[in-house]
């Protein structure tokens, strides 16, 4: 069988020895470590016409930390709940500072990206009611921020996918949109993609059983009594019937790659109108580590332009 290093496209090679390896056994050390480097990085990001702050928001009697990004002019504007990758056990709103900032002042949309709790101290369902009070916070001061809450979507990278896609369920007609971005979807790790590919950069089966051991808690990854809001590949069509439209992308090399297709389809067959893509010859999350990348350039335009259709930003 070709192995993935013959599938990769060659703009990544260089990128593969400054991948930092995913330790999330001695994830103490692995999250201190990325929650610098994204600090640091994070510092160094152009917020020029935009108002960026960190809050903590109180909904239902529920609290929450979200970074609020705010394009300078008045108006009514569509709004975009980001929800950072990270395996459940990293990553924080610096993660994906550089893009959310992006999107705002490209978009001219409000992004609230949330500073949800993390496992495995805060296991399932903590993260997923960290992400719903952030969502109900939006949607009760939409008038204060201007946003117009017909126009209100969710985006979630990797294990943020997980959870947008478990707060599109739960949270049902609130949301216009869903952006899944290489999505965890599957405690059950059984999918050909995720058994084919297993030294894959940043993600592989090994990584994944530590991250869902983490995020369950007490409850056992691939046991039946494990529920959809946790893992929403779980879901049966006739239980995502009415969810909003969406869009799900995968890495042609990622061990995630066919539980995000089988996602995809489910919902397809539930008639939630649904956009796949499958980027050829990447990696999981290869955009966020080798951007300049012909392929990441394609997915970061295509993510742009899909946002920019769903939320219709030049009403």
């Amino acid at each position: 069988m070709t192995g993935w290093r013959d599938l990769l496209d060659p703009e990544f090679a260089d990128v593969l020895e400054r991948l930092p390896a995913v330790d999330f056994v001695n994830y103490e050390k692995f999250r201190a470590d990325s929650d610098a480097t994204s600090a640091a990085r994070a510092a160094q990001v152009d917020t020029t016409g935009l108002m960026v702050e960190d809050r903590e928001v109180v909904s239902e009697g529920a609290r929450s930390r979200i970074r609020l990004y705010r394009p300078n002019e008045a108006g009514i504007r569509p709004a975009l709940l980001h929800l950072h990758g990270g395996g459940f056990v990293s990553g924080s709103p610096d993660t994906s500072h550089a893009r959310m900032t992006e999107l705002a002042a490209d978009l001219g949309v409000v992004v609230a990206s949330v500073d949800y709790r993390r496992a495995p101290e805060h296991p399932y369902p903590a993260p997923l009611e960290d992400c719903a009070t952030a969502l109900r916070w939006l949607l009760e001061v939409a008038d204060t921020l201007g946003v117009d809450r017909d126009r209100v979507a969710v985006h979630g990278v990797s294990a943020g996918g997980a959870l947008a896609a478990a707060l599109a369920l739960k949270a049902r007609g609130d949301l216009c949109f869903q952006f899944l971005s290489v999505p965890i979807t599957d405690d059950r790790l059984a999918t050909p993609s995720m058994r084919r590919f297993e030294d894959t950069p940043i993600w592989t089966r090994a990584v994944g059983q530590v991250s869902w051991r983490h995020y369950l808690g007490a409850l056992t990854p691939g046991a039946d009594d494990v529920p959809v809001l946790a893992a929403p590949g779980r879901a049966d069509p006739d239980e995502l019937l009415g969810l909003p439209p969406a869009y799900v992308a995968v890495m042609e090399l990622d061990p995630l790659a066919d539980e995000g297709l089988a996602y995809a389809a489910a919902l397809s067959e539930a008639g939630v109108p649904v956009e796949v893509h499958r980027f050829p010859g990447a990696f999981h999350a290869a955009f966020s580590s080798a951007p300049g990348a012909s392929v990441s350039r394609r997915y970061l335009a295509e993510e742009t332009a899909v946002l920019a259709r769903a939320l219709r930003v030049h009403e």
